[in-house]
């Protein structure tokens, strides 16, 4: 096995190399091999789950985007995995929140069972997020709904980090007393 990671992470590296400098056949070839040694890996963590082809296309997707940052004289196996790393938290992160939406809009009744009602539970409502500010909205679906970090947030809304805590803090107030006042 040790062997076939040695021989994979020369192989892989050159191909990228050949790729950087322009060589579409290496590319393509490289793109399929990693597409299998990733999903191999999303595999071996994860079980066949349903969207095991997406996050593999995701992945590839991502290396394709970051093909120039990767270095030659560097190993190419830690910077790949970092990629498909990531992507797999971020992809589970949308499908959570994806899910919790969906079963929150089945089940609405299991949502508002609680006598004391918490903002963070139910942001994903539909109707709670059009209720709120345009800019409160972007700042929850990007943070809460979408998984990104503030720092990633902010960045997708071309603002600080400050203000983007400054509106994710003022929608969950915002949330919480349109929240308050359903229930009163």
């Amino acid at each position: 096995m040790e062997t076939t990671d040695k021989t994979d992470e020369r192989r892989w590296s050159e191909l990228m190399a050949s790729a950087q400098s322009g060589n579409q056949q290496d590319y393509r070839q490289l793109l399929q091999e990693l597409g299998n040694a990733i999903a191999a890996y999303l595999r071996a963590r994860f079980g066949n789950f349903n969207a095991l082809e997406d996050c593999v296309q995701e992945s590839l997707i991502a290396i394709h985007d970051a093909r120039h940052t990767y270095e030659p004289a560097r190993l190419f196996r830690p910077w790949l995995f970092a990629i498909v790393r990531h992507k797999t938290i971020d992809f589970f992160r949308r499908k959570q929140a994806y899910d919790t939406m969906l079963n929150q809009h089945r089940h609405p009744a299991a949502s508002h069972n609680n006598t004391q009602p918490g903002a963070d539970t139910d942001i994903s409502s539909a109707q709670l997020l059009a209720l709120l500010p345009v800019q409160h909205r972007e700042a929850l679906l990007l943070t809460k709904l979408q998984g990104f970090s503030i720092s990633e947030a902010a960045s997708q809304l071309n603002i600080s980090e400050s203000a983007m805590k400054v509106r994710i803090h003022r929608a969950l107030q915002k949330a919480r007393k349109l929240l308050e006042a359903e229930f009163l």
